[in-house]
């Protein structure tokens, strides 16, 4: 950084230092892998939930997260400058330094990390760790490479209520959290090729691979969203059938799953970024509300 630039950082009022720090960490992702988190650990619990625990495995989790979300934003600084919706990002535009934010991302990271083994338990600390590996390792990396980028981007996005699980219990063999792990899988696929497709100019120019190749018209978009929004049914079922959830959340998450499908074939028979920008926001819409049918189910049975 020039020092023009450095002089227009120190003359900064000192909140909106803060506030940019605070965007680094992408704060809309952290609540969302919070919440998830909170999820597993509540079904992991059981009728026994150890809150000062619970208190620990947020603030451990919220640190790892924070920084994933931090050291993405500082690997891809360059390609966040070539897009129109990053291009305003602390680091882009310069307004965090390059080296402030690698140090800043990766404090919190291993902050966490530690934070977690110490005051929760090694194996949440250890899922918290490879989630955030799996998506600055290979994931932000992959981008560049393949549209395959978009499967492995979704295991590290559904690690997190496997993550509050192994908090909970300290071990990740039970078959509760990887059914929780289906629907976070399953649903970030269209979830993403939705935003894919409505950017797909503008991560273009950034030489991202963020769809199908070759694939113009849309067909395999579709397919690889309708085949993931399907896999929503059988794992809500599973939740049921395995006696980790009740009827409530089993019918309230039918329906939830029913309205994501109709809004992905929507954009299927017109494949415009009109009925993309439907199918993201049905997305955005299902993860909270289905956390919201599995809290609702649990404390009513309770």
């Amino acid at each position: 950084m020039n020092s023009v630039n450095e002089n227009v950082l120190i003359k900064r009022p000192f909140s909106e230092v803060v506030s940019d720090y605070y965007q680094l960490t992408k704060p809309g992702i952290t609540m969302s892998v919070l919440v998830s988190m909170l999820v597993g650990f509540i079904l992991g619990s059981g009728s026994d939930i150890n809150f000062s625990i619970l208190v620990h495995a947020l603030i451990g989790t919220y640190l790892i997260a924070a920084g994933t979300g931090a050291h993405n934003q500082f690997i891809e600084r360059v390609s966040d400058r070539l897009m129109k919706r990053t291009a305003k990002r602390p680091l882009p535009d310069q307004r965090i330094e390059s080296r402030s934010g690698m140090i800043f991302s990766l404090s919190l990271i291993f902050s966490g990390l530690f934070y977690l083994i110490l005051m929760v338990n090694p194996v949440a600390g250890a899922v918290s760790f490879v989630t955030a590996l799996i998506y600055l390792g290979v994931y932000t990396p992959m981008k560049k490479v393949s549209p395959v980028n978009i499967a492995i981007g979704a295991i590290p996005g559904a690690l997190p209520p496997v993550g509050g699980w192994a908090a909970a219990t300290g071990n990740i063999a039970e078959p509760g959290m990887w059914l929780l792990f289906g629907i976070m899988f399953f649903w970030q696929v269209p979830h993403v090729l939705s935003i894919a497709w409505l950017c797909k100019d503008d991560y273009s120019s950034a030489g991202l691979k963020m769809l199908p190749k070759n694939d113009e018209v849309g067909r395999k978009t579709l397919f690889w969203s309708m085949i993931c929004v399907l896999g929503l049914f059988p794992v809500t079922l599973a939740l049921w059938q395995l006696n980790i959830s009740g009827m409530i959340f089993l019918v309230l998450g039918m329906i939830l799953a029913i309205g994501f499908t109709a809004y992905t074939i929507k954009f299927g028979m017109d494949r415009t970024k009109e009925n993309a920008k439907k199918m993201m926001f049905a997305s955005i819409a299902y993860l909270p509300l289905v956390w919201v049918a599995v809290f609702i189910d649990r404390f009513i049975s309770f």
